[in-house]
Formats: structure tokens, sequence, C-alpha cells
């Protein structure tokens, strides 16, 4: 599974961004999509999810301000960020897992993409 994402950039505090990725398999292969970011000095952390049959999941620090979707046609995954933070700033990955027939996932990752929020 190869992941392509896309989006990002720089912008204000307050302001908002969108990240897409795009799954280079069907979408009804893949278990769930995500993206992770990670800041300087941190550990990569899960932003936000969504897996078939289970819906959306948000870090706490998101919450009422990301908005995950997945477009199951396009495998592609979707992340609308409003009211960004200067702490949302960080390196985001899309993610893939895939449920393989031994039952366990494999995880998949996409080129990061920088989101910088900076007056």
């Amino acid at each position: 599974v190869q992941l392509q994402a896309s989006g990002g950039g720089l912008v204000q505090p307050g302001g908002s961004l969108s990240l897409s990725c795009a799954a280079s398999v069907n979408s009804s292969s893949i278990t769930s999509m995500g993206w992770y970011r990670q800041a300087p000095g941190t550990q990569r952390e899960s932003v936000a999810s969504i897996t078939t049959g289970v819906g959306p999941k948000y870090a706490d620090s998101v919450k009422g301000r990301f908005t995950i979707s997945r477009d199951n046609a396009k495998s592609t995954v979707h992340l609308q960020m409003n009211s960004l933070k200067s702490e949302d700033t960080a390196v985001y990955y899309c993610n893939a897992a895939q449920l393989t027939p031994l039952g366990t996932l494999d995880n998949y990752w996409g080129q990061g993409t920088e989101v910088t929020v900076s007056s």
C-alpha cells in the first residue's frame, strides 16, 4: 500500500488547512485510515482516525476543531483542520492499516507533510 499525502503549509493562528491522503489500493481492503503528527522533540501521536464500521476517533487536543472523513470510492482520507493553534505545528503523517489473512494489521505510512501555525 502506498499513501500519497497532500496539503499542509503555513497558516496563522485561528486559520484553517486541509490534508488529503490517497491510497494505492481499493479502500475495501483498508481497515482504518488516519493522521498522526510529530512535532520536533516529541513522539509521533495519533490525531484522528476513521475505522470501517466504527467511525471517527480524535485526540482530545483536536476534538471540535478537526474533522476526518473518508471517501471510499477514491480510497482517500481528508483532515479538515479549523481554529488552528501554534501547538498544532508538526509534520503530519497519513496512516493506513490493512487487515492481513492472519488477522493482524499491517501499518503503512505516507510521506510527512508540514503544518506550521504561526503569525
